[in-house]
């Protein structure tokens, strides 16, 4: 236990497995604390995944910390999310400090550079904890990896270090929770199990009452307390950090739209305002698979745009755009996407794999070189199909050039870099490239681009209220079924 410890409260939700509902116990927390007059941040010392938001401070974290800030009622921060790890090739991952990148790093040696990142992390944890009442924390897959316990920063290794309590989450929906519950603290330290309080089950199906013995059990067998069991929320949508979520809205549907699943896809939650729309048909397509026709194609952003792009190739899909274009289709490139629309993509400093060029599809006549700087910025603009206000975000390391961008995508009213605009769209308006992520979250902008596509009578859902009702759905939901009561104490005491 660290003798200096910080006396701010805090709780640390960490988990038996990925995906166990970390996140989702996060978010909701943060709302009810909201509700209960708290000023509340949450955190995440260190995360993986490729889908990413940028902040009020102009850096990058992950998206799941977003949408806990919004479910906290504040901007996200970069201090939300210290580390961030973004792989780009199976061996190496760009890392991200306090909002900017870094460096490409492999496995051993970002485990070398570990405790300098453990000084990041608990400099942004002490900046949030002297702004707020409370710091609600996100562990990062499990705390029981042996392999990863040397100098971990990311689960106990952060909790031991700011002396902070711990609540165990575990998916019941996967099946053998009691073993992964009890396996997991039986794999703790005597002072990592110390400082685990309690447990909650998530997504439980079915009557409540069966369960209780095997609750009974565990309380008896480990000492501490279950504080809930979080039925199966049907329906319910947060915003994944990596894992695509293939829940469809069941109902009518009269646009056809497919997105690949690029080996590197990034910020594939662009498509959720698409996933959930009840006028659109929305499929990811995976390796291996029948192209089906489709309405409109959205090529996804990438974190290495050039080897996703030879994917692409090798599993058909420059033929299938051709044939799609020649038809009257329409094709819409994000970000990576988007480069990969133009001549060429050359990378001479190595960022994303070796050094080198590659041929794109050549629908847009221009060339993009990859730079070491990042751009990270939100902006606002007008569609230039016919001026509807849009909002979005850069998270890009390229430049692009040509005359294709004579013609933009987007115009800017302002840009934080005097950028006038943004993107390209052919001249015969089957095409539209664009580094902006989110095109589909604000309901104008949607609209435009579902109508621009072949939709009539576009009726988009408001996807800000959206998130904003499953949140308080989820919140309330909490409220019913687990102890906040003691959840509160163990924070405050």
């Amino acid at each position: 236990m660290n003798k200096n410890k910080l006396t701010y409260p805090t709780l640390m939700i960490q988990g038996t497995t990925s995906d166990a509902g970390k996140s989702t116990i996060v978010s909701g927390l943060c709302r009810i604390l909201l509700q209960q007059g708290k000023k509340i941040a949450p955190f995440k010392p260190q995360n993986m995944a490729l889908n990413s938001a940028v902040t009020i401070d102009g850096g990058e974290i992950g998206r799941a910390q977003a949408v806990q800030a919004q479910a906290a009622g504040i901007e996200a921060h970069t201090d939300m999310n210290p580390v961030l790890i973004k792989p780009n090739t199976d061996v190496a991952a760009q890392v991200i400090i306090q909002g900017k990148a870094l460096s490409d790093m492999d496995a051993a040696a970002f485990h070398h550079y570990k405790p300098v990142a453990m000084q990041a992390v608990v400099e942004s944890y002490t900046r949030l904890a002297k702004q707020y009442d409370a710091i609600i924390v996100e562990g990062a897959g499990s705390p029981a990896e042996i392999n990863l316990r040397d100098r971990d920063i990311a689960n106990m290794g952060f909790a031991e270090q700011i002396d902070c309590p711990v609540i165990i989450v575990a998916d019941i929906d996967r099946g053998g929770v009691f073993a992964h519950l009890v396996g997991t603290l039986e794999l703790l330290s005597p002072s990592e199990q110390a400082r685990v309080k309690g447990f909650i089950i998530n997504r439980f199906r079915g009557d409540i009452a069966l369960l209780q013995p095997g609750i009974d059990w565990l309380e008896n067998k480990t000492g501490k307390p279950v504080f809930g069991t979080l039925p199966y929320l049907n329906g319910f949508h947060l915003e994944a950090e990596d894992a695509l979520n293939n829940q469809q809205v069941l109902t009518e549907k009269k646009l056809k739209v497919i997105v690949p699943v690029l080996p590197r896809i990034s910020n594939h939650t662009d498509f959720d305002p698409l996933r959930l729309h009840p006028q659109v048909d929305f499929e990811f397509i995976g390796a291996n698979t029948s192209i089906p026709e489709a309405d409109l194609i959205i090529l996804p952003g990438s974190k290495n745009v050039r080897h996703d792009f030879n994917w692409l190739t090798e599993q058909g899909w420059q033929q299938s755009i051709h044939r799609h274009l020649r038809y009257g289709g329409k094709l819409i490139g994000i970000c990576g996407g988007f480069q990969m629309l133009g001549n060429r993509i050359h990378d001479p400093l190595a960022l994303e794999g070796q050094a080198g060029s590659t041929n794109g599809f050549g629908l847009l006549d221009f060339e993009t070189t990859l730079e070491q700087n990042k751009k990270l910025t939100r902006v606002t603009g007008q569609l230039s199909i016919d001026n509807t206000t849009i909002s979005g975000y850069e998270i890009h390391m390229g430049t692009s050039h040509g005359s294709a961008l004579e013609n933009p995508a987007v115009l800017f009213d302002a840009h934080p870099n005097n950028q006038k605009t943004d993107g390209a769209r052919s001249t015969d308006n089957l095409i539209i490239g664009t580094y902006l992520h989110g095109l589909f979250e604000n309901q104008a902008s949607c609209n435009s681009l579902l109508q621009w596509a072949g939709l009539e009578q576009v009726e988009t859902p408001n996807y800000q209220q959206l998130r904003e009702s499953e949140i308080n759905r989820l919140a309330q939901l909490m409220l019913q079924h687990i102890d906040i009561s003691s959840i509160n104490q163990v924070i405050f005491q």
